[in-house]
């Protein structure tokens, strides 16, 4: 691996993971955002800035708390065909890419009193909610080791893929990261029946991605999703010691009501602190905890402070 495989998240150490900037720059901001791609605003001094203050309030959550955290680059939408859609050239991707890392990099610099971990984000090929054009895992392999090659370079300790649909564009990733030699984790994303986009069941999805891999992903979380959506799916299992991160959504409803929704659902900050400290207390292994879509650092505050309280 290009970094020690033993990060310092993989411990029993409280890890704070926000990964709702760009549904909170649209909504509460009301920015633009073809694409859903945060990463040209790192072409404007103005923006970086913007950016540069939403980083330093994660870390400051968790300077406050004495967790360490996780700083995801804003590279999400960054592949070949969603940068196409845009007018965005190959190598102009490759220069936003690694901007996105020297950016988080730079503010890791200035905060060596905090445990921060740098985590070079990769999003789905399609839509991360109900993907169109299914890739088998050779497919997604070529594909996603165009950006995985460009991390590979950067300061970045480990690929990120968040919002992932279905396990062969998961097996992929992972294939990917290892030709690169690059430690790697996997969030997949959930409907409201627990299972991925694509009907599978999670602890089957992480199944056929270890047999796949040897293993090879550092773990797994949910991201993109609400408590209520995969309480009934938290069986005790043996693949739940996969299962390091929850990065839950403020809202209860459902993706395809997310999407054609006007107005922001900002939930209950309280009672989604309340939801996840619980499934920290049944399952202490979840210590990679945050907010998606619909969250924002009250709802960052309220997930950690249940979960320091329960203890």
């Amino acid at each position: 691996m290009k970094q020690n495989p033993l990060l310092p998240h993989l411990s029993s150490k409280l890890f704070a993971c926000y990964t709702g900037l760009e549904t909170e720059l649209v909504y509460r901001r009301g920015f633009n955002l073809p694409g859903f791609a945060a990463y040209p605003l790192l072409t404007t001094p103005s923006d970086k800035l913007l950016l540069d203050a939403y980083y330093k309030q994660l870390i400051e959550l968790a300077r406050g708390l004495g967790v360490g955290c996780i700083l995801d680059s804003v590279s999400w939408a960054a592949n070949r065909d969603r940068a196409s859609a845009l007018g965005i050239t190959v190598g102009q991707l490759k220069w936003f890419n690694i901007e996105a890392i020297e950016f988080i990099a730079s503010i890791k610099q200035q905060n060596p009193d905090v445990t921060i971990v740098l985590s070079a984000q990769v999003g789905p090929r399609d839509d991360g909610y109900a993907p169109r054009h299914l890739m088998n895992v050779q497919q997604a392999f070529s594909y996603h080791c165009e950006q995985i090659m460009v991390y590979s370079s950067t300061k970045a300790d480990l690929i990120s893929a968040f919002t992932i649909c279905y396990a062969e564009e998961a097996i992929g990733i992972v294939k990917a990261a290892q030709k690169y030699a690059m430690p790697v984790a996997i969030a997949f994303t959930l409907e409201i029946d627990g299972c991925l986009p694509t009907g599978m069941a999670l602890k089957d999805a992480i199944a056929m991605v270890d047999a796949e891999t040897d293993s090879a992903a550092l773990y797994y979380l949910i991201n993109c999703a609400h408590p209520s959506h995969f309480a009934q799916i938290f069986d005790g299992g043996a693949w739940m010691q996969r299962l390091l991160g929850l990065v839950v959504n403020a809202s209860c409803c459902s993706h395809q009501t997310l999407e054609q929704a006007t107005d922001l659902d900002e939930g209950n900050p309280a009672e989604l602190g309340k939801q996840v400290a619980e499934f920290h207390r049944r399952y202490p292994q979840l210590n990679i905890l945050g907010g998606c879509c619909g969250t924002d650092m009250r709802h960052m505050k309220s997930i950690f402070e249940a979960v320091l309280n329960g203890k």
